[in-house]
Protein backbone atom coordinates (compact mmCIF):
# COMPACT_ATOMS: atom_id res chain seq x y z
CA UNK A 1 0.00 0.00 0.00
CA UNK A 2 1.09 3.56 -0.81
CA UNK A 3 2.15 5.84 1.60
CA UNK A 4 -0.71 7.82 3.11
CA UNK A 5 -0.13 11.55 1.49
CA UNK A 6 -1.29 13.77 -1.00
CA UNK A 7 1.53 15.22 -3.28
CA UNK A 8 2.19 16.92 -6.04
CA UNK A 9 4.70 16.94 -8.04
CA UNK A 10 5.72 19.71 -10.94
CA UNK A 11 9.26 20.78 -12.35
CA UNK A 12 9.41 24.87 -13.11
CA UNK A 13 12.95 24.65 -14.40
CA UNK A 14 11.53 25.92 -17.64
CA UNK A 15 9.49 28.90 -16.84
CA UNK A 16 7.19 27.80 -19.70
CA UNK A 17 7.51 23.81 -19.76
CA UNK A 18 6.87 21.19 -17.40
CA UNK A 19 8.24 17.67 -17.26
CA UNK A 20 7.68 15.19 -14.09
CA UNK A 21 6.33 11.87 -13.03
CA UNK A 22 4.95 10.29 -10.26
CA UNK A 23 4.45 7.23 -8.88
CA UNK A 24 3.27 6.26 -5.42
CA UNK A 25 5.78 3.88 -4.38
CA UNK A 26 8.67 6.17 -5.78
CA UNK A 27 9.77 9.15 -4.59
CA UNK A 28 8.75 11.99 -6.76
CA UNK A 29 11.64 12.71 -9.60
CA UNK A 30 11.88 15.71 -12.21
CA UNK A 31 14.26 15.45 -15.01
CA UNK A 32 15.47 18.97 -13.79
CA UNK A 33 16.48 20.33 -10.25
CA UNK A 34 14.17 21.72 -8.23
CA UNK A 35 13.88 22.44 -4.08
CA UNK A 36 10.87 20.83 -2.60
CA UNK A 37 8.68 22.08 0.32
CA UNK A 38 7.08 18.95 2.06
CA UNK A 39 4.78 19.88 5.06
CA UNK A 40 2.77 17.50 7.39
CA UNK A 41 -0.30 17.66 8.36
CA UNK A 42 -3.40 16.50 10.51
CA UNK A 43 -6.65 16.13 9.10
CA UNK A 44 -9.47 16.71 11.14
CA UNK A 45 -11.79 13.69 9.60
CA UNK A 46 -8.37 11.43 8.99
CA UNK A 47 -6.67 9.37 11.77
CA UNK A 48 -3.77 9.37 8.97
CA UNK A 49 -1.11 12.37 8.20
CA UNK A 50 -1.55 14.25 5.19
CA UNK A 51 1.83 14.64 3.81
CA UNK A 52 1.52 17.37 0.57
CA UNK A 53 5.02 17.58 -1.35
CA UNK A 54 4.69 20.63 -3.60
CA UNK A 55 7.95 21.30 -6.08
CA UNK A 56 8.98 24.61 -7.41
CA UNK A 57 12.09 26.37 -8.85
CA UNK A 58 13.18 29.30 -6.71
CA UNK A 59 15.12 30.28 -9.72
CA UNK A 60 12.66 31.21 -12.12
CA UNK A 61 9.12 32.67 -12.97
CA UNK A 62 7.25 33.48 -15.56
CA UNK A 63 7.39 36.77 -17.19
CA UNK A 64 5.60 38.52 -20.13
CA UNK A 65 7.29 38.68 -23.20
CA UNK A 66 6.48 42.33 -23.58
CA UNK A 67 6.13 43.03 -19.71
CA UNK A 68 9.20 45.96 -20.14
CA UNK A 69 8.00 47.27 -23.57
CA UNK A 70 5.58 50.54 -23.22
CA UNK A 71 4.07 50.36 -26.18
CA UNK A 72 2.13 47.04 -26.69
CA UNK A 73 -1.31 46.09 -27.65
CA UNK A 74 -2.68 42.99 -25.57
CA UNK A 75 -5.73 41.32 -27.49
CA UNK A 76 -7.02 40.48 -24.15
CA UNK A 77 -7.98 43.97 -24.36
CA UNK A 78 -9.96 43.94 -28.17
CA UNK A 79 -10.96 40.65 -28.52
CA UNK A 80 -14.91 40.66 -26.42
CA UNK A 81 -16.00 37.33 -27.43
CA UNK A 82 -16.99 34.37 -24.32
CA UNK A 83 -13.79 32.14 -24.76
CA UNK A 84 -14.89 28.26 -23.79
CA UNK A 85 -12.63 27.13 -21.16
CA UNK A 86 -11.09 24.08 -21.66
CA UNK A 87 -11.19 21.02 -23.97
CA UNK A 88 -10.39 17.73 -23.07
CA UNK A 89 -9.24 14.16 -24.21
CA UNK A 90 -8.36 10.83 -22.51
CA UNK A 91 -7.56 7.59 -24.55
CA UNK A 92 -7.23 3.95 -23.27
CA UNK A 93 -5.43 0.83 -25.01
CA UNK A 94 -3.38 2.53 -27.63
CA UNK A 95 0.50 1.93 -27.91
CA UNK A 96 0.78 5.59 -29.25
CA UNK A 97 -1.81 7.19 -26.45
CA UNK A 98 0.60 10.56 -26.12
CA UNK A 99 0.72 11.18 -29.43
CA UNK A 100 -2.54 10.94 -30.43
CA UNK A 101 -3.76 12.69 -27.09
CA UNK A 102 -0.87 15.59 -28.75
CA UNK A 103 -2.95 15.70 -32.23
CA UNK A 104 -6.29 15.37 -30.61
CA UNK A 105 -5.20 18.53 -28.67
CA UNK A 106 -4.52 20.31 -31.59
CA UNK A 107 -7.99 19.88 -32.61
CA UNK A 108 -9.31 20.79 -29.81
CA UNK A 109 -6.93 24.40 -30.06
CA UNK A 110 -9.47 26.31 -30.49
CA UNK A 111 -11.24 25.58 -27.00
CA UNK A 112 -8.46 27.06 -25.48
CA UNK A 113 -4.83 29.04 -26.68
CA UNK A 114 -2.69 29.29 -23.13
CA UNK A 115 -1.38 26.05 -22.00
CA UNK A 116 -1.44 22.44 -22.63
CA UNK A 117 -1.07 19.04 -20.76
CA UNK A 118 -0.61 15.51 -21.45
CA UNK A 119 -0.28 13.07 -19.27
CA UNK A 120 0.83 9.41 -19.40
CA UNK A 121 1.21 5.70 -17.54
CA UNK A 122 4.27 3.87 -18.71
CA UNK A 123 4.85 0.57 -18.27
CA UNK A 124 6.36 0.78 -15.10
CA UNK A 125 3.02 2.13 -14.13
CA UNK A 126 4.16 5.53 -13.32
CA UNK A 127 2.07 9.01 -14.35
CA UNK A 128 4.65 11.09 -16.42
CA UNK A 129 3.37 14.76 -17.12
CA UNK A 130 4.40 17.21 -19.66
CA UNK A 131 2.85 20.50 -19.42
CA UNK A 132 3.82 23.74 -20.52
CA UNK A 133 2.35 27.50 -21.88
CA UNK A 134 1.43 27.96 -24.84
CA UNK A 135 0.01 26.45 -27.96
CA UNK A 136 0.21 22.24 -28.28
CA UNK A 137 2.84 22.76 -31.15
CA UNK A 138 4.38 25.17 -28.64
CA UNK A 139 4.65 22.61 -25.99
CA UNK A 140 5.02 19.51 -27.34
CA UNK A 141 7.83 17.89 -29.63
CA UNK A 142 9.07 14.26 -30.88
CA UNK A 143 11.48 14.35 -28.32
CA UNK A 144 9.49 15.04 -25.44
CA UNK A 145 6.45 12.91 -26.74
CA UNK A 146 8.83 10.38 -26.82
CA UNK A 147 8.82 10.58 -23.21
CA UNK A 148 5.28 9.77 -22.65
CA UNK A 149 5.06 6.21 -23.36
CA UNK A 150 2.11 3.99 -22.90
CA UNK A 151 -1.87 2.86 -23.69
CA UNK A 152 -3.12 5.41 -21.21
CA UNK A 153 -3.53 8.94 -21.71
CA UNK A 154 -5.11 11.93 -20.71
CA UNK A 155 -4.97 15.68 -22.74
CA UNK A 156 -6.14 18.95 -21.80
CA UNK A 157 -5.87 22.74 -23.54
CA UNK A 158 -6.74 25.53 -21.36
CA UNK A 159 -7.50 29.06 -21.51
CA UNK A 160 -7.66 31.25 -18.52
CA UNK A 161 -9.01 34.15 -17.04
CA UNK A 162 -6.26 37.46 -16.96
CA UNK A 163 -3.76 36.67 -14.60
CA UNK A 164 -3.97 32.91 -14.03
CA UNK A 165 -2.02 32.05 -17.20
CA UNK A 166 0.56 30.23 -15.36
CA UNK A 167 2.42 27.02 -15.40
CA UNK A 168 1.34 25.55 -12.31
CA UNK A 169 -2.65 26.13 -13.34
CA UNK A 170 -1.82 23.94 -16.76
CA UNK A 171 -3.80 20.57 -16.13
CA UNK A 172 -3.64 18.13 -16.47
CA UNK A 173 -2.97 18.22 -12.49
CA UNK A 174 -1.61 15.03 -11.20
CA UNK A 175 -1.33 13.81 -7.28
CA UNK A 176 -0.87 10.88 -5.19
CA UNK A 177 -3.26 9.83 -2.43
CA UNK A 178 -2.95 6.69 0.10
CA UNK A 179 -4.19 4.20 -2.65
CA UNK A 180 -2.35 5.02 -5.99
CA UNK A 181 -1.76 8.09 -7.84
CA UNK A 182 -4.15 9.96 -10.03
CA UNK A 183 -4.41 12.66 -12.93
CA UNK A 184 -7.34 14.95 -14.20
CA UNK A 185 -8.05 17.18 -17.00
CA UNK A 186 -11.37 19.41 -16.28
CA UNK A 187 -13.54 21.30 -18.69
CA UNK A 188 -16.36 23.26 -17.02
CA UNK A 189 -16.59 25.81 -13.57
CA UNK A 190 -17.51 24.51 -9.79
CA UNK A 191 -19.70 27.28 -8.97
CA UNK A 192 -19.35 26.32 -4.95
CA UNK A 193 -15.27 26.38 -5.20
CA UNK A 194 -14.49 29.27 -2.59
CA UNK A 195 -16.50 27.22 -0.12
CA UNK A 196 -15.16 23.78 -0.65
CA UNK A 197 -11.77 25.63 -0.63
CA UNK A 198 -12.51 27.42 2.51
CA UNK A 199 -13.64 24.03 4.35
CA UNK A 200 -10.74 22.16 3.13
CA UNK A 201 -7.99 25.14 4.05
CA UNK A 202 -9.59 24.57 7.44
CA UNK A 203 -9.51 21.09 7.60
CA UNK A 204 -5.62 21.03 6.72
CA UNK A 205 -5.64 20.84 3.28
CA UNK A 206 -2.58 23.11 1.15
CA UNK A 207 -3.26 23.97 -2.27
CA UNK A 208 -0.62 24.04 -5.04
CA UNK A 209 -3.04 26.44 -7.95
CA UNK A 210 -5.66 28.55 -8.20
CA UNK A 211 -7.89 26.09 -10.12
CA UNK A 212 -10.83 24.75 -8.85
CA UNK A 213 -9.72 21.24 -10.58
CA UNK A 214 -7.91 21.24 -7.57
CA UNK A 215 -10.76 20.74 -4.72
CA UNK A 216 -11.67 17.84 -6.76
CA UNK A 217 -8.05 15.88 -6.11
CA UNK A 218 -8.69 16.95 -2.13
CA UNK A 219 -12.10 15.43 -2.07
CA UNK A 220 -10.69 12.22 -3.62
CA UNK A 221 -7.81 11.68 -0.83
CA UNK A 222 -10.40 12.58 1.72
CA UNK A 223 -13.22 9.99 0.85
CA UNK A 224 -14.15 7.83 3.17
CA UNK A 225 -14.59 4.93 0.23
CA UNK A 226 -12.04 2.95 -0.94
CA UNK A 227 -12.73 2.25 -4.71
CA UNK A 228 -11.33 4.58 -6.65
CA UNK A 229 -13.86 4.91 -8.69
CA UNK A 230 -16.41 5.43 -5.52
CA UNK A 231 -13.99 8.05 -3.97
CA UNK A 232 -14.67 10.01 -7.71
CA UNK A 233 -18.58 9.47 -7.12
CA UNK A 234 -18.05 10.66 -4.00
CA UNK A 235 -16.13 13.54 -4.83
CA UNK A 236 -18.66 15.04 -7.59
CA UNK A 237 -21.78 14.27 -5.47
CA UNK A 238 -19.74 17.61 -3.75
CA UNK A 239 -19.02 19.77 -6.11
CA UNK A 240 -21.64 22.36 -8.18
CA UNK A 241 -21.58 23.38 -11.48
CA UNK A 242 -20.28 22.15 -15.05
CA UNK A 243 -18.07 19.36 -15.66
CA UNK A 244 -16.84 17.65 -18.15
CA UNK A 245 -13.59 15.19 -16.83
CA UNK A 246 -11.15 12.40 -17.52
CA UNK A 247 -9.37 10.67 -14.67
CA UNK A 248 -6.17 8.81 -14.91
CA UNK A 249 -4.90 6.26 -12.61
CA UNK A 250 -2.44 3.30 -13.32
CA UNK A 251 -4.79 1.37 -14.88
CA UNK A 252 -8.14 3.13 -15.48
CA UNK A 253 -9.94 5.96 -17.58
CA UNK A 254 -11.95 7.17 -16.20
CA UNK A 255 -14.67 9.99 -17.84
CA UNK A 256 -17.38 11.81 -16.09
CA UNK A 257 -20.40 14.58 -16.89
CA UNK A 258 -22.14 17.01 -14.78
CA UNK A 259 -25.95 15.88 -13.96
CA UNK A 260 -26.87 19.24 -15.79
CA UNK A 261 -24.66 18.34 -19.12
CA UNK A 262 -23.34 21.80 -19.48
CA UNK A 263 -20.00 21.03 -21.50
CA UNK A 264 -20.18 17.84 -23.73
CA UNK A 265 -18.06 14.87 -23.67
CA UNK A 266 -17.99 12.04 -26.30
CA UNK A 267 -16.86 8.68 -26.86
CA UNK A 268 -15.33 7.24 -29.71
CA UNK A 269 -13.36 4.16 -30.96
CA UNK A 270 -10.03 3.61 -33.15
CA UNK A 271 -10.09 0.30 -35.63
CA UNK A 272 -7.74 -1.49 -32.82
CA UNK A 273 -9.86 -0.82 -30.53
CA UNK A 274 -8.60 1.52 -28.11
CA UNK A 275 -11.24 3.84 -26.37
CA UNK A 276 -11.01 7.17 -26.92
CA UNK A 277 -12.68 10.75 -24.85
CA UNK A 278 -13.20 13.93 -26.31
CA UNK A 279 -14.73 17.38 -25.62
CA UNK A 280 -15.84 17.44 -29.48
CA UNK A 281 -15.94 15.07 -32.11
CA UNK A 282 -13.50 16.91 -34.69
CA UNK A 283 -10.65 15.25 -32.25
CA UNK A 284 -12.09 12.46 -32.90
CA UNK A 285 -12.01 12.70 -36.77
CA UNK A 286 -8.47 13.97 -36.73
CA UNK A 287 -7.50 10.62 -34.90
CA UNK A 288 -9.50 8.24 -36.98
CA UNK A 289 -11.59 7.38 -34.12
CA UNK A 290 -15.39 6.66 -34.79
CA UNK A 291 -18.16 8.11 -32.87
CA UNK A 292 -20.26 6.11 -30.78
CA UNK A 293 -22.37 7.87 -28.20
CA UNK A 294 -22.18 11.25 -25.79
CA UNK A 295 -21.00 10.59 -21.82
CA UNK A 296 -24.45 10.92 -20.66
CA UNK A 297 -25.05 14.04 -18.30
CA UNK A 298 -24.76 12.84 -14.77
CA UNK A 299 -22.90 9.58 -16.36
CA UNK A 300 -19.34 7.89 -15.31
CA UNK A 301 -17.75 6.00 -17.71
CA UNK A 302 -14.72 3.55 -16.56
CA UNK A 303 -12.50 2.01 -19.03
CA UNK A 304 -9.58 -0.82 -17.92
CA UNK A 305 -8.81 -4.23 -18.90
CA UNK A 306 -12.38 -5.98 -18.18
CA UNK A 307 -14.22 -3.61 -20.95
CA UNK A 308 -16.39 -0.05 -20.63
CA UNK A 309 -18.60 0.26 -17.37
CA UNK A 310 -21.17 2.85 -16.88
CA UNK A 311 -22.04 4.25 -13.71
CA UNK A 312 -24.81 6.59 -12.81
CA UNK A 313 -23.48 9.32 -10.83
CA UNK A 314 -26.60 11.50 -10.80
CA UNK A 315 -29.68 11.31 -12.30
CA UNK A 316 -31.42 14.61 -13.81
CA UNK A 317 -34.72 14.24 -15.73
CA UNK A 318 -33.69 17.55 -17.65
CA UNK A 319 -30.28 18.14 -19.23
CA UNK A 320 -29.03 22.03 -19.59
CA UNK A 321 -26.49 21.86 -22.34
CA UNK A 322 -24.25 24.67 -23.54
CA UNK A 323 -26.24 26.33 -26.90
CA UNK A 324 -23.10 28.62 -27.04
CA UNK A 325 -21.35 25.55 -27.90
CA UNK A 326 -23.62 25.48 -31.14
CA UNK A 327 -23.43 29.31 -31.31
CA UNK A 328 -19.42 30.12 -30.79
CA UNK A 329 -17.61 27.58 -29.48
CA UNK A 330 -17.47 24.12 -30.98
CA UNK A 331 -15.98 23.30 -34.90
CA UNK A 332 -18.47 23.54 -37.29
CA UNK A 333 -17.28 20.17 -38.53
CA UNK A 334 -18.46 19.09 -34.46
CA UNK A 335 -21.13 16.88 -33.58
CA UNK A 336 -21.96 18.68 -30.40
CA UNK A 337 -25.27 17.18 -27.95
CA UNK A 338 -26.13 14.84 -30.79
CA UNK A 339 -26.51 17.98 -33.55
CA UNK A 340 -24.27 19.24 -36.36
CA UNK A 341 -23.09 22.59 -35.24
CA UNK A 342 -22.65 23.55 -39.02
CA UNK A 343 -25.86 22.75 -39.87
CA UNK A 344 -27.28 24.82 -36.45
CA UNK A 345 -25.83 27.72 -37.87
CA UNK A 346 -26.51 27.43 -40.88
CA UNK A 347 -30.35 27.49 -39.95
CA UNK A 348 -30.04 30.53 -37.58
CA UNK A 349 -28.43 32.51 -40.54
CA UNK A 350 -31.57 31.36 -42.18
CA UNK A 351 -33.87 32.31 -39.71
CA UNK A 352 -32.33 35.79 -39.46
CA UNK A 353 -32.89 36.10 -43.65
CA UNK A 354 -36.65 35.09 -43.12
CA UNK A 355 -37.09 37.29 -39.51
CA UNK A 356 -35.32 40.07 -40.08
CA UNK A 357 -34.65 40.96 -44.10
CA UNK A 358 -32.93 43.81 -45.28
CA UNK A 359 -32.08 45.17 -48.95
CA UNK A 360 -28.77 44.19 -49.70
CA UNK A 361 -26.53 43.51 -51.97
CA UNK A 362 -24.31 41.17 -50.59
CA UNK A 363 -23.69 39.12 -47.81
CA UNK A 364 -20.65 38.97 -45.60
CA UNK A 365 -19.29 37.06 -42.26
CA UNK A 366 -16.98 38.42 -39.39
CA UNK A 367 -14.89 35.21 -39.71
CA UNK A 368 -14.57 32.62 -38.92
CA UNK A 369 -17.29 31.98 -36.25
CA UNK A 370 -19.98 33.68 -38.48
CA UNK A 371 -18.80 32.50 -41.99
CA UNK A 372 -21.71 29.41 -42.19
CA UNK A 373 -24.34 31.69 -40.26
CA UNK A 374 -23.54 34.01 -43.17
CA UNK A 375 -24.05 31.31 -45.44
CA UNK A 376 -27.33 30.31 -44.71
CA UNK A 377 -28.84 34.18 -44.61
CA UNK A 378 -27.33 34.59 -48.46
CA UNK A 379 -28.76 30.97 -49.30
CA UNK A 380 -32.15 32.20 -48.07
CA UNK A 381 -31.90 35.49 -49.09
CA UNK A 382 -30.50 34.54 -52.83
CA UNK A 383 -27.88 37.27 -52.11
CA UNK A 384 -24.61 36.48 -52.61
CA UNK A 385 -21.78 35.88 -50.30
CA UNK A 386 -18.82 36.99 -50.31
CA UNK A 387 -15.33 37.20 -48.27
CA UNK A 388 -15.73 41.36 -47.03
CA UNK A 389 -13.32 40.76 -44.56
CA UNK A 390 -9.66 38.53 -44.41
CA UNK A 391 -8.60 37.46 -41.33
CA UNK A 392 -5.12 37.15 -40.84
CA UNK A 393 -4.34 33.60 -38.60
CA UNK A 394 -0.45 34.74 -37.94
CA UNK A 395 -1.30 37.22 -35.51
CA UNK A 396 0.24 36.88 -31.73
CA UNK A 397 -1.09 37.43 -28.46
CA UNK A 398 0.30 40.76 -27.91
CA UNK A 399 1.59 43.21 -30.65
CA UNK A 400 4.48 46.11 -30.40
CA UNK A 401 2.40 49.33 -31.49
CA UNK A 402 4.08 52.75 -33.00
CA UNK A 403 4.06 55.28 -30.97
CA UNK A 404 1.73 57.20 -33.65
CA UNK A 405 -1.59 55.16 -32.51
CA UNK A 406 -3.20 53.90 -35.34
CA UNK A 407 -7.27 53.64 -34.79
CA UNK A 408 -9.00 50.41 -34.39
CA UNK A 409 -5.56 48.67 -34.52
CA UNK A 410 -6.29 45.48 -32.87
CA UNK A 411 -9.32 44.93 -35.11
CA UNK A 412 -6.99 46.55 -38.25
CA UNK A 413 -4.39 43.44 -37.03
CA UNK A 414 -7.04 40.91 -37.10
CA UNK A 415 -9.17 41.89 -39.76
CA UNK A 416 -8.86 43.53 -43.65
CA UNK A 417 -11.60 44.68 -45.93
CA UNK A 418 -11.96 43.82 -49.15
CA UNK A 419 -12.56 47.30 -51.08
CA UNK A 420 -13.48 45.38 -54.10
CA UNK A 421 -16.51 43.36 -51.91
CA UNK A 422 -17.79 46.20 -50.50
CA UNK A 423 -17.42 49.93 -52.48
CA UNK A 424 -20.74 51.13 -53.28
CA UNK A 425 -22.62 47.82 -52.15
CA UNK A 426 -25.60 47.60 -49.10
CA UNK A 427 -23.80 45.15 -47.17
CA UNK A 428 -24.82 42.50 -44.57
CA UNK A 429 -22.56 41.85 -42.19
CA UNK A 430 -23.37 38.09 -39.97
CA UNK A 431 -21.28 37.70 -36.91
CA UNK A 432 -21.91 34.78 -33.76
CA UNK A 433 -22.57 37.54 -31.03
CA UNK A 434 -22.21 41.04 -29.65
CA UNK A 435 -20.81 40.96 -26.66
CA UNK A 436 -19.62 44.73 -25.09
CA UNK A 437 -20.39 45.64 -28.81
CA UNK A 438 -16.64 47.62 -29.28
CA UNK A 439 -15.34 45.32 -31.60
CA UNK A 440 -18.70 45.48 -33.13
CA UNK A 441 -18.49 49.29 -33.51
CA UNK A 442 -14.95 49.13 -34.99
CA UNK A 443 -16.22 46.44 -37.91
CA UNK A 444 -18.98 48.88 -38.68
CA UNK A 445 -16.51 52.09 -38.86
CA UNK A 446 -13.95 49.45 -41.51
CA UNK A 447 -16.27 48.44 -43.28
CA UNK A 448 -17.76 52.22 -44.02
CA UNK A 449 -14.60 52.86 -44.24
CA UNK A 450 -13.79 50.59 -47.30
CA UNK A 451 -16.39 52.08 -49.23
CA UNK A 452 -19.65 50.27 -48.04
CA UNK A 453 -23.04 52.22 -48.89
CA UNK A 454 -24.62 50.86 -45.83
CA UNK A 455 -23.85 48.16 -43.01
CA UNK A 456 -26.79 46.11 -41.57
CA UNK A 457 -25.94 44.09 -38.90
CA UNK A 458 -26.79 40.33 -38.53
CA UNK A 459 -26.27 38.86 -35.27
CA UNK A 460 -26.37 34.66 -35.11
CA UNK A 461 -27.59 34.66 -31.03
CA UNK A 462 -30.31 36.57 -29.07
CA UNK A 463 -29.06 39.25 -27.29
CA UNK A 464 -26.43 38.30 -24.22
CA UNK A 465 -27.62 39.71 -20.94
CA UNK A 466 -25.52 37.68 -18.39
CA UNK A 467 -22.15 36.22 -17.53
CA UNK A 468 -21.88 32.47 -17.53
CA UNK A 469 -20.77 30.43 -14.62
CA UNK A 470 -20.55 26.64 -16.22
CA UNK A 471 -17.13 27.54 -17.24
CA UNK A 472 -17.14 30.10 -19.67
CA UNK A 473 -15.00 33.25 -19.74
CA UNK A 474 -17.52 36.34 -20.28
CA UNK A 475 -17.57 39.54 -18.70
CA UNK A 476 -19.56 40.91 -15.97
CA UNK A 477 -23.33 41.57 -16.65
CA UNK A 478 -22.74 44.93 -16.00
CA UNK A 479 -20.21 44.73 -19.18
CA UNK A 480 -22.58 43.70 -21.29
CA UNK A 481 -24.33 45.87 -23.61
CA UNK A 482 -27.35 44.52 -24.28
CA UNK A 483 -27.99 44.42 -20.68
CA UNK A 484 -27.69 48.13 -20.80
CA UNK A 485 -29.41 48.98 -23.67
CA UNK A 486 -32.32 48.35 -26.11
CA UNK A 487 -31.56 47.06 -29.65
CA UNK A 488 -31.89 50.23 -31.32
CA UNK A 489 -29.29 51.85 -28.38
CA UNK A 490 -26.88 49.34 -29.62
CA UNK A 491 -27.44 49.97 -33.42
CA UNK A 492 -26.19 53.74 -32.90
CA UNK A 493 -23.77 53.26 -30.71
CA UNK A 494 -22.17 50.25 -33.00
CA UNK A 495 -23.23 53.06 -35.91
CA UNK A 496 -24.82 50.07 -38.61
CA UNK A 497 -27.78 51.33 -40.24
CA UNK A 498 -29.68 48.59 -39.16
CA UNK A 499 -29.54 46.08 -36.13
CA UNK A 500 -31.41 42.31 -35.38
CA UNK A 501 -30.55 39.85 -33.08
CA UNK A 502 -31.73 35.73 -33.27
CA UNK A 503 -35.04 35.52 -31.71
CA UNK A 504 -34.75 33.58 -28.45
CA UNK A 505 -38.28 32.35 -29.19
CA UNK A 506 -37.15 31.24 -32.74
CA UNK A 507 -34.28 29.14 -31.78
CA UNK A 508 -36.20 27.67 -29.74
CA UNK A 509 -38.66 27.04 -31.66
CA UNK A 510 -35.96 25.73 -34.44
CA UNK A 511 -34.60 23.34 -31.10
CA UNK A 512 -38.35 21.98 -31.44
CA UNK A 513 -38.61 18.94 -28.87
CA UNK A 514 -34.85 19.17 -27.33
CA UNK A 515 -35.15 23.31 -26.93
CA UNK A 516 -35.74 22.49 -22.93
CA UNK A 517 -32.64 20.40 -22.89
CA UNK A 518 -30.17 23.79 -23.57
CA UNK A 519 -28.73 26.27 -20.92
CA UNK A 520 -30.36 29.78 -21.86
CA UNK A 521 -28.90 32.01 -18.98
CA UNK A 522 -26.69 34.04 -20.94
CA UNK A 523 -29.70 35.62 -22.77
CA UNK A 524 -32.30 34.87 -19.87
CA UNK A 525 -30.44 35.24 -16.41
CA UNK A 526 -31.78 32.15 -15.19
CA UNK A 527 -29.54 29.66 -13.95
CA UNK A 528 -30.05 25.91 -13.40
CA UNK A 529 -27.72 25.85 -10.82
CA UNK A 530 -27.40 28.92 -8.10
CA UNK A 531 -24.22 30.47 -9.44
CA UNK A 532 -23.46 32.12 -5.79
CA UNK A 533 -20.66 29.80 -4.01
CA UNK A 534 -22.98 29.05 -0.40
CA UNK A 535 -22.14 27.11 1.51
CA UNK A 536 -21.52 23.42 2.09
CA UNK A 537 -21.16 20.57 4.30
CA UNK A 538 -18.10 17.83 3.46
CA UNK A 539 -19.18 15.76 5.74
CA UNK A 540 -23.34 15.91 4.41
CA UNK A 541 -22.71 16.22 1.14
CA UNK A 542 -25.34 16.69 -1.76
CA UNK A 543 -28.69 15.31 -0.03
CA UNK A 544 -31.31 15.76 -3.59
CA UNK A 545 -31.01 13.75 -6.61
CA UNK A 546 -28.31 11.76 -4.89
CA UNK A 547 -28.08 7.95 -4.61
CA UNK A 548 -25.92 5.91 -2.02
CA UNK A 549 -22.72 4.78 -3.15
CA UNK A 550 -23.67 1.21 -2.54
CA UNK A 551 -26.95 1.34 -4.98
CA UNK A 552 -25.32 2.73 -8.21
CA UNK A 553 -25.98 1.92 -10.94
CA UNK A 554 -23.37 -0.30 -13.20
CA UNK A 555 -24.36 -1.46 -16.59
CA UNK A 556 -21.58 -3.23 -19.15
CA UNK A 557 -21.02 -2.08 -22.28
Amino acid sequence: MAAPYLSYSSSLSNPKLSFSSYSPFKYSTTTNPSFFLNKTLLNKNSSHNNTITLSHSHKYKTLSPCSNINNTFSFDDDDEKPREECGVVGIYGDPEASRLSYLALHALQHRGQEGAGIVAVNDDKVLQTITGVGLVSEVFNDTNLRQLPGTLAIGHVRYSTAGQSMLKNVQPFVAGYRFGSVGVAHNGNFVNYRSLRNELEESGSIFNTTSDTEVLLHLIAISTHRPFIARVIDACEKVKGAYSIVFITEDKLVAVRDPYGFRPLVMGRRSNGSIVFASETCALDLIEATYEREVYPGEVLVVDKNGVQSHCLVSHPEPKQCIFEHIYFSLPNSVVFGKSVYESRRLFGEILATESPVDCDVVIAVPDSGVVAALGYAAKAGVPFQQGLIRSHYVGRTFIEPSQKIRDFGVKLKLSPVRAVLEGKRVVVVDDSIVRGTTSSKIVRLLKEAGAKEVHMRIACPPIIGSCYYGVDTPSSKELISNRMSVEEIKEFIGCDSLAFLPLDSLKKLLANDSSNFCYACFTGKYPVDPNDGPFDLKEGKKENTKPINEMEIVAI
